[in-house]
């Protein structure tokens, strides 16, 4: 058998691949018509996250356990999967104050593949080993290898060459008995089913790794108190939206009025966990400062202690 034709009988295999023949004539329909089967479609990813949540619970938990030691995210896909990992690694930064190096996404190609289709980087192993070579993994890191086949050379290279490196390792993939779940110390398999277009896994297996790479990044920041309630008290101001939304959180968290609001912005540098602090605690800009570093940045933690 050629290696094209044992490619294709893999192919043949999986459920994100199979076709449906009764969406066969589906370009003759209404656009209205196709919009409503293609909604319905999307309705249905949800339910299939759901089943995996106890393995997504299981994951982010040791996950943070490695992030509170230092230890980095990293994601590591090719094509649609390489992009979801990047976006939510980028998306870590304003939302939770983290260090661009805390959370990082790798897509087979390099960034120049997040906009144009890098042809056989997705095949490579030995590219993926680089790439997190090049990033100087250590066994405080987590690396979750994203697929939606389950079968990407280079999201199973990623999580090979994490565990051999004692890394933690997460495969998440959109087919049951998957290669990259096999291979991930943590498997998670959210099969959605055949795709309306055939084998277009930026749709229902899209939208299935885009909940739970947001499920993983964002419970995993709650973990590791950057969050007070559902307040993201570490958000970065980094323009005027973001500066406006820092007050409100200051406001909503302590009910204090807009002067007190400013002053403990000032003295506390603009950092919203500490002028809460301040507001709430009672305590000084170098003393909020202080108790939160105790804290491990846990703001529940160093108000029980300032109180």
């Amino acid at each position: 058998m050629t290696a094209y034709a044992a490619l294709r009988a893999q192919l043949d295999t999986l459920t994100t691949e199979a076709f449906r023949p009764e969406l066969a004539d589906i370009d003759r329909l209404p656009t209205l018509e196709i919009a409503r089967i293609m909604n319905a479609e999307d309705a249905t990813v949800p339910t299939a996250v759901a089943g995996e949540l106890p393995r997504i619970a299981a994951a982010v938990d040791a996950i943070a356990a490695r992030m509170a030691r230092g230890g980095r995210l990293v994601y590591a896909g090719a094509g649609t999967a390489g992009r979801l990992g990047v976006l939510d690694a980028s998306e870590c930064p304003p939302t939770f104050n983290t260090d661009p190096q805390q959370v990082v996404g790798l897509i087979a190609g390099g960034p120049g593949a997040m906009v144009k289709a890098v042809e056989g980087a997705e095949d490579s192993a030995e590219l993926a080993a680089a790439d997190l070579t090049a990033l100087g993994l250590t066994a405080d890191d987590s690396v979750i290898g994203i697929s939606a086949s389950g079968r990407t050379p280079y999201a199973i290279g990623a999580v090979d060459f994490a565990r051999s490196r004692g890394a933690l390792t997460v495969g998440l993939s959109c087919n049951a008995g998957s290669a990259l779940a096999a291979a991930a110390e943590h498997g998670i398999e959210v099969v959605v089913g055949p795709e309306l277009l055939t084998g277009s896994t930026r749709l229902k297996a899209g939208t299935a790794q885009k909940l739970v790479l947001n499920l993983i990044s964002t419970v995993t920041m709650i973990r590791l108190g950057k969050t007070y309630g559902n307040l993201m008290v570490d958000v970065r101001a980094s323009n005027e939206k973001l500066r406006a939304r820092s007050r409100r959180i200051v406001a909503l968290a302590t009910g204090a009025p807009d002067a007190e609001i400013e002053a403990a912005l000032t003295t506390t540098g603009g950092e919203v966990k500490d002028a809460i602090l301040v507001i709430l605690g009672g305590v000084d800009g170098p003393t909020a400062a202080a108790l939160l570093a105790t804290a491990g940045g846990h703001l529940r933690a160093a108000l029980a202690e300032a109180r």
